[in-house]
C-alpha cells in the first residue's frame, strides 16, 4: 500500500468494472474504461452490465469481455432466477479477478463485488443505504462529492481513489458505430432521398415522461423547421409509451413529410442516424450522450434533472436549453409528482429554434 491506501496496481492482471444501470450512464463510463487500460496496460478489463445497455461499451478496444445480466430474468420464477445470477456470481468468482471497480449503487453490484474474492474492491460510501454491512464489501470506499458534478467525473473518483488519476484531455466519451450501422442508415435515407448530413434528427421521448415536452410542442417544432425547408426526422425507442408519443406527434402534422424511425433501429443503428445528422434535439436521455461521444451539433431540452450533473460532455457544439424557474432542477417526477414537467410544457419554440440557430452557424465556423 501507498499514500493514499492506493492498491499495488502492477500486480493486477484481471480487472471487473460494475455498471448496472441504464444505457446513458453506462456510455458515461466509457472513459473509466479507456483511463483503467491505461494505468494497467498489462492487464484484462472486464465489464459486468445489464444485457441491453451491451452496445453503449461492445467495441470499446480497453474491454476485453463483458458479463451480462439479463432483466428479462425477473420474469422467471424465484428459483430459476437465483440459478441463473448464481451461475453468474460463480463466473465472476472463477476469474480470479484482483481488482473490482462497482460504480453502482444498488445491492447487486456490491454483492458482485464481495463474492469475486478479489483482494481490491473499490465502490461507492453506501453510508446507511443497501444491506447491513455494505460498506465493509469494499477495500476501498469512494466519498461522494457534496455539490453537483457530472456523472462522467463522479466515475473518474473511483480511479482516483486508487491512485489513477486521469488527465482533463483523456476523459472523452467512447462509442463504437460499426459499419453496418453506418451502411444500414444511409440505405434507409437514401430511400427517402435525404442525404447525409442534410436533416435534422428530434428524438422527443425518454422512459421518464416527466423529461419531455408536450405532443403539440414537438409539432410546432416540426412545423417550423419544415416551412424553414429542413428535412425532419424523427426516433424514438421501442418501447409502446415513446411509440405512442411519436404517434401523438405526428397525427398533429398529418402533412409534413417526417421520416419516421421510431422503433426501427437497433443502439448501434441509432447512433449512426445520430452521426450522419445535421443536428439533432433532443430531451435528457440516451441520444444526448451519444451525441456527446460522436460530437453532433445537439440542443438538450433541460426541466426537472440537471445539465451540470447529466449535460453535454466534453461538446464544443453543444447547447443546453431551459428555463430559469426558481425550483429547477427541482429532480422531481413532474410538478408534485404529476408525471408533468411545466419548466417543460411551457417552454418557447422559439427558444430551441435559436438554440438550434446558434449550433449551425458555429457548426459552419
Amino acid at each position: 500500500m501507498t499514500y493514499g491506501n492506493y492498491p499495488e496496481l502492477s500486480l493486477v492482471k484481471r480487472a471487473l468494472v460494475i455498471k448496472m444501470r441504464h444505457h446513458g450512464d453506462v456510455l458515461l463510463s466509457s472513459p473509466l474504461f479507456s483511463n483503467l487500460k491505461k494505468a494497467i496496460p498489462h492487464a484484462q478489463v472486464d465489464a459486468f452490465i445489464y444485457k441491453d445497455t451491451l452496445p453503449m461499451l461492445e467495441g470499446h478496444p480497453a474491454i476485453t469481455d463483458f458479463l451480462l445480466y439479463d432483466r428479462n430474468w425477473k420474469n422467471l420464477s424465484p428459483l430459476k432466477k437465483i440459478v441463473k445470477e448464481l451461475i453468474l456470481l460463480k463466473a465472476i468468482r472463477s476469474r480470479s479477478y484482483e481488482l473490482v471497480i462497482n460504480l453502482t449503487e444498488g445491492d447487486r453490484g456490491a454483492i458482485a463485488a464481495w463474492f469475486s474474492g478479489s483482494k481490491y474492491r473499490v465502490g461507492f460510501d453506501p453510508k446507511k443505504s443497501g444491506f447491513f454491512g455494505k460498506g465493509k464489501t469494499y477495500t476501498h470506499l469512494v466519498k461522494e462529492c457534496a455539490n453537483p458534478r457530472h456523472a462522467v467525473e463522479r466515475q473518474l473518483d473511483a480511479l482516483r481513489r486508487i491512485g489513477i488519476f486521469p488527465p482533463m484531455e483523456e476523459r472523452d466519451l467512447f462509442l463504437h458505430v460499426p459499419e453496418s450501422a453506418k451502411n444500414k442508415i444511409a440505405d434507409l435515407l437514401a430511400q427517402e432521398e435525404i442525404r447525409l448530413g442534410d436533416y435534422v434528427l428530434i428524438h422527443p421521448v425518454s422512459r421518464w415522461r416527466f423529461k419531455c415536452l408536450s405532443a403539440k410542442q414537438i409539432a410546432q417544432l416540426i412545423t417550423e423547421l419544415h416551412e424553414r425547408g429542413m428535412r425532419v426526422v424523427i426516433s424514438a425507442g421501442p418501447e409502446e409509451k415513446e411509440l405512442a408519443m411519436v404517434a401523438a406527434i405526428l397525427a398533429l402534422v398529418p402533412d409534413v413529410p417526417v421520416f419516421n424511425l421510431a422503433g426501427k433501429l437497433t443502439l448501434k443503428e441509432l447512433s449512426a442516424l445520430i452521426l450522419f445528422t445535421k443536428a439533432l434535439i433532443c430531451v435528457d436521455s440516451v441520444p444526448l450522450h451519444i451525441a456527446s461521444a460522436l460530437k453532433t451539433p445537439v440542443a438538450a431540452l433541460f426541466g426537472p434533472t440537471s445539465e451540470v450533473n447529466w449535460g453535454p460532455w466534453m461538446h464544443p457544439n453543444a447547447r443546453v436549453i431551459t428555463q430559469q424557474f426558481s425550483c429547477r432542477p427541482c429532480y422531481q417526477d413532474g410538478c408534485g409528482g404529476s408525471k408533468m414537467s411545466d419548466c417543460l410544457f411551457s417552454m418557447p419554440i422559439q427558444s430551441i429554434l435559436s438554440g438550434l440557430d446558434a449550433l449551425l452557424e458555429h457548426s459552419l465556423c
